[in-house]
């Protein structure tokens, strides 16, 4: 899977698993592997050997990633999830709008 519906610093809404129901801002996203990060959501515990940064070790607690399949992206417009649909610009490119209000999303491009 090369490209994502969801980019950096997008809301989602998080539809299936554990955290299902769960909203967060997407912190890294992961085309390659068609995967992204969600700040606050599908935590996990990793037991860390003593290091120079962390000269104790012990377990950490961070987010990891999930598949960008199991998320919608929530319209910063509505504040609704929404599919995402395109819209062509007068400048001639193509960009992402929410299918509910018809509100462009990428708004600094």
């Amino acid at each position: 899977m090369e490209r994502l519906h969801v980019k950096k610093g997008d809301t989602v809404l998080v539809l299936s698993g554990k955290d299902k129901g769960k909203t967060g801002k997407v912190i890294e996203a992961l085309p390659k592997a068609g995967k992204i990060v969600v700040e606050g959501v599908h935590k996990v515990k990793r037991h860390m050997k003593p290091s120079q940064t962390m000269p104790q070790g012990g377990i950490v607690v961070k987010e990891a990633a999930l598949a960008s399949s199991k998320v919608m992206l929530v319209c910063p417009a509505c504040n609704k999830p929404t599919r995402i649909g395109k819209t062509l610009l007068a400048s001639g490119k193509y960009t992402r709008a929410c299918k509910k209000c018809n509100e462009v999303i990428d708004k600094d491009k």
